[in-house]
């Protein structure tokens, strides 16, 4: 017997929808409408720990007419002269990559190619040969528009506890600045969009992967949460389902506790997202009953948690939803020590994962329909740290993926290879290469959202902060 502990967890693993007791899988899932032609998702890998971007995406060029600053020897002289061991990659292990453009033009960087990490090569094949992949660069958690000698001068425009990776997690998640966010942005767009498409569904439109997650919580919607199975069955509470005689009737007396009147307010609340759980366990686990995919994925933990949320995809036929929102992560890239090996062994996980996941997508004939983006708290210091690593920088890059977005370019301002630098192009917070971002995490939010549906008129209710910035269209989603 497992333990009250178990129970509670195992209760909780999702949380609230609207209560429907006394039906069995089969009678929600024959409720459920096909999966509509208008459909979109939006799948987020977040990179906790903070991912070096500055060897996500290296400058490969040393013509003079570049400009300092731009160029590979730029680069090298910084990641690779310093004590304690170098970080610089080598020009004969990086490919140059042709880029389109750079949105907008930040003359001259955009006269440069530049190359990904060597580990990235099939993301690189979607970004040059596919164009199914951009690049946002420096971006990051900003209170409004923020230049080196206002940073220096004004604490009260920095973000709280910068540098911070709970703190800066959480605001990456939240786009709350000040620290004090209790809600995601991700679940902000959901209890939107919740208000023109599927009203009605049983079933959230928010599904994680990878644990609780702030980012994933609205005011009223809230996520289903979940382990990667391949086994139906193991979804939700062991042993309440609508599968065994005894499991039925067990599933049964606990419906009629949860809907038990007990007059204590705390009670109630408990029963009620106890009971929403096992419904919305009830209708998953139902939906991907047969459910398989031609597509391989690595055994990894992100190639399973994508193999997961493809599954789901495929199972939306049943499930109905015009709009989900996904959540999946990766740990270990807070690499302040023997930052190459490890940096080479993750990049090259999400490198397999993502590639993988957009074949699922086109097995599926949704490569158009989802759009995959990365997040992580900060970037890291271009400077290298004791140890061969580097330490908690600020703005970083980040990758987009599908068959909407308008890849083959990188949209944001490249920073300049300089430290200390004071240059509207290249502004370090410090003299280590902690780059004050030049585009916001509220701007590339707004992006997807708008794409996913959310009417323009409701950015700013979901992204407050967003009016302070110059643009809610950063331009690489249609």
């Amino acid at each position: 017997m497992g333990t009250r502990r178990e129970f509670i967890r195992g209760c909780c693993a999702a949380a609230s929808m609207g209560v429907f007791a006394g039906f069995g899988r089969f009678g929600l899932l024959n409720a459920l409408a096909a999966a509509p032609a208008d459909y979109k998702a939006l799948v987020c890998i977040f990179l906790f720990g903070g991912n070096d971007a500055n060897n996500l995406l290296v400058p490969m060029s040393d013509s003079s007419s570049v400009g300092s600053g731009y160029r590979y020897a730029d680069y090298l002289a910084i990641r690779a002269a310093q004590s304690g061991g170098g970080l610089g990659l080598t020009q004969a292990e990086l490919t140059p990559t042709a880029v389109q453009s750079l949105t907008p033009q930040p003359a001259p960087s955009n006269q440069s190619d530049f190359a990904f990490h060597p580990s990235m090569t099939q993301i690189r094949n979607l970004f040059q040969t596919n164009k199914k992949v951009a690049v946002v660069t420096n971006m990051g958690v900003l209170k409004e528009p923020t230049t080196r000698a206002q940073y220096l001068s004004q604490s009260s425009i920095r973000p709280a506890n910068l540098f911070s990776h709970s703190d800066q997690q959480l605001q990456w998640q939240t786009s709350d600045p000040t620290g004090f966010g209790t809600t995601g942005w991700a679940g902000r767009t959901a209890d939107r969009i919740r208000t023109i498409f599927d009203v009605s569904a049983v079933y959230p439109p928010i599904t994680t992967v990878a644990g609780t997650a702030l980012f994933c919580t609205g005011s009223v919607q809230q996520p289903f949460a979940l382990a990667p199975t391949t086994n139906p069955a193991t979804i939700g509470l062991a042993g309440y389902s609508s599968g065994s005689a005894q499991s039925q009737a067990r599933l049964a007396s606990l419906q009629q506790m949860l809907t038990f009147d007990s007059g204590v307010q705390l009670i109630q609340a408990t029963s009620s997202i106890t009971d929403r759980a096992l419904q919305q366990s009830e209708i998953l686990a139902g939906a991907l009953q047969g459910v398989t995919l031609a597509t391989a994925f690595p055994s990894t933990s992100i190639g399973n948690q994508l193999a997961q949320v493809a599954r789901i995809l495929k199972a939306n036929d049943t499930i109905g939803l015009s709009r989900q929102i996904f959540f999946c992560s990766m740990g270990g890239y807070d690499t302040h020590t023997g930052q190459i090996p490890d940096q080479n062994n993750l990049l090259g996980q999400l490198d397999a994962g993502m590639k993988a996941f957009y074949d699922a997508t086109l097995e599926l004939n949704l490569q158009d329909k989802v759009t995959t983006f990365t997040l992580s708290e900060f970037g890291r210091t271009l400077k290298p740290a004791a140890g061969a690593g580097s330490d908690h920088g600020w703005g970083g890059h980040q990758l987009v993926m599908g068959g909407a977005v308008l890849g083959g370019n990188i949209y944001g301002r490249m920073p300049k290879f300089v430290l200390g630098g004071a240059d509207p192009a290249s502004e370090d917070s410090s003299s280590l290469g902690r780059f004050i971002p030049s585009t916001s995490v509220d701007q590339f939010g707004a992006t997807l959202a708008r794409w996913f549906g959310v009417p323009d008129a409701d950015l700013n209710s979901v992204f407050p902060n967003l009016p302070k910035f110059s643009t809610s269209n950063l331009g690489f989603l249609p």
